[in-house]
């Protein structure tokens, strides 16, 4: 993906639909309307996946808690979905298996009835049949689980998959099928015509100059901030999103040295809680805990912290200490409103979406896992509301960019697939820190090809290594910007300040408590 090709494109063509935002939502819609042959723009104000998209558990799962809920028909879209996902995106998704401690005689029969429900609605796009596991099977796959009380366990199977990597893949097929899209290009204003949204206004954050995008259908994608793109069109309309903020913590390996991921069913916040293996790490999550500010970069509150640090030691044999956490991470849901919508956990991952008198075409709420999904039923209602030709969804079975079966030795290069011989073929394969998976050809493809503009994207996204290890990223840093300033043909001046402003970014990741 060249961004100057596409900027030129979305400022001088004419689209059936324009999205704006940048995330799982926007880019599957992209991809899905793509898929069909219609004309596709997309914007993000900031990089792709910088807010919700790429602050996940990592996981792609029906989710459990909802089946408490007595919310089947989402567990039931979401487990197909997730098979879909594992089918189109071999190279980023994958089976992991999941242990349910239990502590008390009744918590084995009672977890295991709800497990085989869960594989039952799975069906043949399931992953593994669940079990009970003895004491001595539990603490064979989860080693350092506390084992003081401990009565066996429940395993069950999920999916797990790189967020991040796969907003870039959707992009990259986006891009593949046609579609024209940019990062750091914002929505300023909606362009209507006889009193309906015919485009868009954007400002390229780059160069600051101004556009307008041309499109028979605009799509609002902008995840938590859906209502204030809302509020433009029809000022007097009401906020339909809560905001609830979830926060990671990530360890180190050897916390949970074995192949298979925690799952506590309920905690103190009403909340499911999530130990999982993750690049060769151990990611700890999530809270719930409702906001009434929205951020791009939203940092995990005290409270949150202590909270997980809590629960991480009442499981594990061994108690992490603030020295041990290698970084801390936050991101906000956007929830459909219930109420008052001041209990989050509460409110469903059900996606909505609405159609203003203009045209605006909202879709808010959802789940990454279900992103397919929401894509699909998004463009069905664009295709009425532009008025353009109506062609049913090809996205069921179509391969995301760089999908691939074959092994691929290098751990650095899997996330990538099929792209990985492209990087290989760059031969600068030395590491760029010893603490970070990460090398000087990555780092050149997510300039050339992924769009990667800043030292936060490759670092963040492109590469996950500031979730993995925030102070080695800030050390790797200089290294990252003499490379970008090179593809990017940038000058000294720009490096020193991307080095400046990532370490000032970075800090917010550094285990405070």
């Amino acid at each position: 993906m060249k961004r100057a090709e596409h900027l030129a494109a979305l400022e001088s063509e004419r689209f059936d639909l324009c999205i704006v935002g940048g995330g799982a939502t926007g880019l599957g819609a992209a991809v899905d309307a793509a898929a069909r042959g219609h004309r596709v723009a997309l914007v993000e104000q900031a990089d792709f996946a910088k807010g919700t998209s790429s602050r996940s558990t990592k996981l792609v799962h029906g989710g459990v808690r909802y089946l408490k809920q007595g919310n089947v028909a989402l567990v039931l879209d979401a487990l197909r979905e997730r098979g879909r996902l594992a089918q189109n995106a071999p190279h980023l998704v994958k089976d992991l298996p999941f242990v349910i401690p239990t502590y008390h005689w009744w918590e084995g029969p009672f977890y295991g009835v709800g497990m085989k429900v869960y594989d039952a609605l799975a069906g043949k796009l399931g992953f593994g049949a669940s079990h009970q596991l003895s004491k001595e099977e539990t603490l064979a796959r989860i080693p350092t689980i506390e084992p003081d009380g401990l009565t066996g366990g429940v395993i069950y199977h999920d999916g797990q998959f790189d967020d991040a990597r796969l907003a870039i893949h959707l992009a990259m097929t986006a891009a593949d099928l046609g579609a024209k899209l940019a990062n750091y290009v914002r929505c300023v204003s909606l362009v209507k015509q006889g009193g309906k949204v015919r485009g868009v206004e954007v400002l390229d954050v780059e160069s600051g100059r101004t556009f307008k995008i041309r499109a028979n259908a605009v799509i609002n994608a902008t995840g938590v901030f859906v209502d204030e793109l809302r509020r433009a069109d029809e000022p007097s309309a009401s906020e339909i999103v809560a905001v609830s903020q979830g926060i990671h913590l990530v360890l180190p390996k050897d916390f949970m040295p074995g192949d298979s991921a925690i799952m506590i069913p309920k905690t103190a916040d009403g909340r499911v809680l999530f130990a999982v293996p993750w690049h060769d790490r151990v990611v700890l999550g999530t809270t719930d805990t409702p906001l009434a500010e929205k951020s791009l970069e939203p940092r995990a509150l005290p409270e949150e912290i202590d909270f997980l640090m809590t629960h991480a030691a009442r499981y594990l044999t061994r108690d992490p200490r603030p020295q041990d956490v290698l970084s801390v991470f936050a991101g906000l849901r956007p929830l459909v409103k219930a109420g008052t919508g001041a209990n989050t956990a509460s409110l469903s991952r059900d996606h909505t979406i609405l159609v203003s008198d203009s045209g605006l075409i909202t879709i808010t709420g959802g789940k990454w896992t279900t992103y397919r999904k929401m894509a699909e039923d998004v463009i069905d209602r664009a295709q009425d509301i532009g008025g353009f030709e109506s062609v049913s969804c090809r996205t069921m079975q179509l391969p995301i960019h760089g999908a691939t079966t074959e092994e691929i030795p290098e751990s650095n290069l899997r996330p990538y697939g099929s792209d990985a011989t492209w990087i290989r073929a760059l031969e600068e394969a030395d590491r760029l820190h010893p603490a970070l998976d990460l090398t000087g050809a990555e780092v050149r493809w997510h300039a050339r090809a992924e769009m990667a503009r800043t030292v936060e994207d490759v670092l963040a996204r492109r590469s996950r290594c500031l979730l993995l290890d925030a102070r080695a990223c800030m050390e790797a840093a200089p290294a990252v910007a003499a490379i970008l300033t090179e593809e990017l043909g940038k000058g000294d001046g720009w490096r020193d300040e991307q080095i400046k402003e990532f370490g000032t970014l970075a800090a917010g990741y550094v285990f405070s408590g």
